[in-house]
């Protein structure tokens, strides 16, 4: 049996292989940095700031004289063009002596060599290794020189080395790889012969990351190129008090569904944070909540509950990957009969045209049907229904709010209490009173009561903005008459 041990200094794996006996172990150590120079005796390359200054001909001199070519393919006066430019300055002077060699090319210029490359789309940056041109790296946009400095440590040991020189190994036998990261082993990974290099490439960079890995500028690359597609997301505030026992209770059960599902934190009080919430049409008040998705088709998963022990998480993962979870839809199907009954159950294909009816007042409950507190709120609604039947104009509604996207403006978690007033003005009143009829009844009377005021004067510019418009059609004809005349 032969054993790769993984040594690491930093968070990052910086590999080689040991290979082992009963009666020996050899050891060697890798560098954070290339160590393979650049061949003597050819003549300089034009560079500016340390960075060669590359066109056709000397992109294949470079090529060949370079073991290891960071080449950077750039758009004239473009604003990434230029914060690149100035990355790569930075690392060069970083980098002299080490081996790795900076260069870039003005595609703008050399379009003959950024076809023959095939650099027509991102990403603009690329390694070159041992001078083959068909097999270059990309490596993520830095955001500054030492960017470029740690993704060239990642490199260092890289899977793919690893995988070369396991596979130069002598014998057939299984080959188990410990990944050791701050002198501490995080994983084990069993290779056999048919083992692919994918598989132990997955294992690397999955280890490589946190149990759980917090969303942020530095990390989003990571997790987007991650061989891991099924992520489970933790959407809370790192201010809020129980963020430290759920974040406990969402990394132990991490700890179950390595290699399987990615496990990362997004805090929702970060604004930087804000685009990724309104893709995922999260807002700020559902939190705490954690939902699954897949990379590929980007269907999600809601956890169908509010709480988030380790078992209730752990469970929630297991049913998604066994295929046993139900998807959030943009909308669910329209039930039967769903406008027959005294509390109407709306669905996101129906809801806007309920609430935003002009002629109809909706008083609307927006919950999760996991939560207790939505829950109770149900024979309340039930009752607010009957209590108003004769009133004509009234709609008592609720719509799951988990289920069905809703494009509004809301704040707070759920459930949420919303009314719709009779107007042309898509107008909401939220609702924050006592959970009892009588309350609730007077607040609907009072907020009808000023709609109808507001109504009035929505009535009469209507009127004068369809009469100026008569008058605009009316002008118009009377125009074009006076020239068929002329």
């Amino acid at each position: 049996m032969r054993v790769a041990v993984l040594f690491g200094v930093t968070a990052c794996c910086l590999g080689i292989l040991l290979p082992t006996t009963a009666t020996a172990t050899a050891t060697a150590t890798a560098t954070a940095t290339a160590t393979d120079g650049a061949p003597q005796g050819d003549e300089p390359l034009a560079q500016i700031d340390g960075v060669l200054q590359l066109n056709k001909a000397t992109f294949h001199q470079a090529l060949k004289k370079y073991t290891q070519l960071l080449v950077h393919f750039y758009v004239p006066l473009s604003g990434d063009g230029q914060r690149v430019a100035a990355a790569f300055q930075e690392a060069a002077a970083q980098l002299q002596g080490s081996g790795v060699i900076l260069g870039a090319v003005d595609v703008a210029k050399e379009k003959e060599l950024a076809k023959q490359l095939n650099v027509t789309d991102s990403p603009p940056i690329r390694l070159y290794l041992n001078g083959d041109q068909h097999k270059a790296v990309s490596c993520p946009v830095p955001k500054n020189g030492g960017s470029i400095l740690t993704w060239l440590k990642r490199r260092a040991g890289s899977p793919s080395d690893l995988n070369k020189e396991s596979s130069q190994s002598e014998g057939t036998g299984e080959l188990f790889v410990l990944g050791m990261f701050k002198t501490t082993v995080v994983g084990e990974f069993r290779m056999l012969p048919e083992t692919s290099k994918g598989e132990l490439m997955t294992f690397i960079t999955v280890y490589q990351m946190e149990l759980v890995t917090e969303y942020d500028g530095q990390t989003a690359g990571q997790i987007l190129t991650v061989p891991v597609l099924n992520h489970a997301l933790l959407f809370i505030s790192k201010k809020s008090k129980e963020f430290t026992q759920i974040h406990s209770a969402f990394q132990s059960a991490a700890q179950s569904f390595r290699l399987k599902v990615l496990f990362v934190m997004v805090n929702v009080a970060e604004p930087r944070n804000g685009r990724l919430l309104e893709y995922f049409r999260v807002r700020e008040g559902e939190a705490p909540l954690i939902r699954l998705v897949n990379m590929t088709d980007h269907v999600t998963y809601n956890l169908p509950s509010d709480t988030f022990d380790t078992e209730t998480i752990q469970t929630f993962c297991q049913t998604y990957l066994e295929g046993k979870a139900t998807p959030k839809m943009q909308s669910e199907p329209i039930p039967e009969g769903w406008d027959s009954i005294p509390v109407k159950q709306l669905v996101g294909t129906t809801m806007e045209r309920v609430t935003f009816n002009p002629d109809k007042t909706a008083f609307v409950l927006f919950y999760v049907p996991y939560s207790r507190r939505s829950r109770n709120l149900f024979p309340l609604w039930e009752e607010l229904a009957k209590a108003v039947e004769d009133r004509e104009g009234v709609v008592i509604a609720r719509i799951d709010a988990s289920a069905n996207d809703i494009n509004l403006s809301m704040y707070g978690s759920y459930p949420a209490l919303r009314l719709f007033p009779a107007l042309y003005a898509e107008r909401v009143v939220e609702y924050n009173g006592k959970h009892d009829v009588k309350d609730l009844v007077k607040f609907l009377d009072e907020e009808m009561e000023e709609a109808r005021k507001y109504r009035v004067k929505e009535d009469e510019d209507r009127k004068k903005y369809i009469e100026a418009m008569k008058a605009e059609e009316a002008k118009k004809e009377n125009n074009n008459k006076t020239k068929e005349e002329l």
